[in-house]
């Protein structure tokens, strides 16, 4: 055992010690926090809180600290909004990008959030699902959780008592679970092959996912029953995911992310939306603008298609949906001179090959969407070495209790 007084919270959202010489992470705890602590290589784990730093307050979930699906509720509010604007600034500072204004963060209520992924686990005749400790695989009951949306909170008997129905071959997977307009989708899936279900365990699989209000379910990706195509609306465009495909965290985040997008393109007549998922920034923008969309997500691509086409009588112009691998097939700059804005959404990992071609570019204007501080003022500083200037950056806190930050960063060519 040691005791270790915390001196921060890590971008992973675990404090940080030193001792000998070296970073000692410890999850749930708070910079001033002075804690007893079982260490092993890297990582500790609290036994005892001796002297509570000032910046901890008691967590309004139960299961904190038990289940591993948030990790900041034991801070006060002053220190994690400071603590999340931190690590945009930190790592722009970190990558040497100039930015102009850092403009006030876009809060996210807690019970907000439309999408989650349960694990289930059985195991001595008992079904267990939930989320799992931090950094382990060990399975935590959740009745309720305080960040999903209410309607997903009031779902989760009816799921439990879908995954009971689930082949016995089946003892560990995940149910992935997304919140539609028009009931749930599902999608069942492992890292191991699921064994294929019988058609008598389809049918039995198929009467709890009916009495589960779930419009269409689906394994790993493949959908087996449809009661109803899912929709989700986008800015009041009608659009159905693929199953199991991306979506933003939150209604109320990909609102906030849609009306910072389209303030930021503003009278642009031709954008181009790159990693454009299912349409998120594509359709809304289809309202003023000619919209390029490009993605390497081939269902995505028929999904944004098919919701262009179907919503044509609301005013909105075609859009030229492609599939696209940006990460080795980036689009020259060439390519992109002929567009007046461009949209960029990229995965965590960023797009620096894309964004060493749009440095090379002419367009007046970029709209960068990230999840990640890191990989964007990476690739921001490429694009300012390319002679844009970072205009703006908005932080907006769609993942709750999370390490994780959203934001949109503007650029302006010189």
């Amino acid at each position: 055992m040691l005791d270790v007084t915390i001196d921060e919270i890590g971008a992973k959202g675990d404090g940080v010690a030193t001792v000998d010489g070296e970073a000692l992470y410890i999850p749930y705890t708070a910079p001033g926090d002075t804690v007893r602590v079982e260490a092993g290589g890297k990582f500790g784990f609290v036994r005892k809180v001796l002297n509570p730093s000032v910046h901890r307050r008691s967590p309004d979930c139960p299961l904190y600290a038990k289940c591993g699906g948030c990790a900041l509720q034991h801070v006060t509010q002053d220190f994690y909004r400071n603590w999340k604007r931190t690590q945009i600034e930190n790592a722009l500072v970190s990558a040497k990008v100039v930015r102009e204004s850092l403009a006030e963060t876009v809060w996210m209520p807690p019970a907000t959030r439309r999408r989650a992924q349960f694990y289930v686990e059985r195991r001595d005749g008992e079904m267990g699902l939930g989320f799992y400790q931090r950094r382990s695989r060990k399975l935590v009951n959740v009745g309720a959780c305080l960040i999903l949306h209410p309607t997903l909170n009031a779902a989760l008997p009816a799921l439990r008592g879908v995954a009971e129905k689930t082949p016995r071959e089946w003892l560990s997977f995940s149910m992935a679970v997304t919140l539609c307009d028009n009931g749930l989708d599902l999608d069942f899936a492992s890292q191991r092959d699921l064994a294929e279900p019988s058609p008598q365990e389809i049918a039995r699989l198929s009467s709890a996912v009916r009495s589960a209000d779930v419009a269409r379910a689906s394994i790993n990706g493949d959908v087996f029953l449809t009661l109803s195509p899912p929709i989700v609306g986008v800015s009041g465009i009608k659009v159905t995911p693929p199953a199991g495909g991306f979506l933003q965290a939150s209604a109320e985040g990909q609102a906030a992310l849609i009306d910072l997008v389209v303030a930021a393109v503003g009278k642009a007549k031709k954008v181009a939306d790159l990693f454009s998922g299912c349409g998120t920034f594509s359709l809304p923008l289809a309202r003023t603008a000619s919209v390029a969309s490009f993605d390497t997500d081939v269902p995505s691509i028929s999904a944004l298609k098919q919701a262009a086409a179907s919503n044509q009588s609301d005013g909105l112009r075609p859009v030229n949906a492609q599939v696209r691998n940006l990460f080795e097939r980036p689009l020259m700059a060439t390519e992109l001179n002929v567009f007046d804005a461009i949209v960029l959404d990229p995965p965590r990992a960023g797009a620096i090959h894309q964004a060493r071609e749009i440095a090379k570019s002419k367009v007046c204007r970029i709209i960068s969407v990230s999840c990640n501080p890191k990989s964007f003022a990476r690739d921001a500083k490429i694009i300012c070495d390319g002679g844009y200037r970072l205009t703006q950056v908005t932080p907006v806190d769609q993942f709750v209790y999370s390490p994780h930050i959203e934001l949109v960063g503007v650029f302006d060519r010189e």
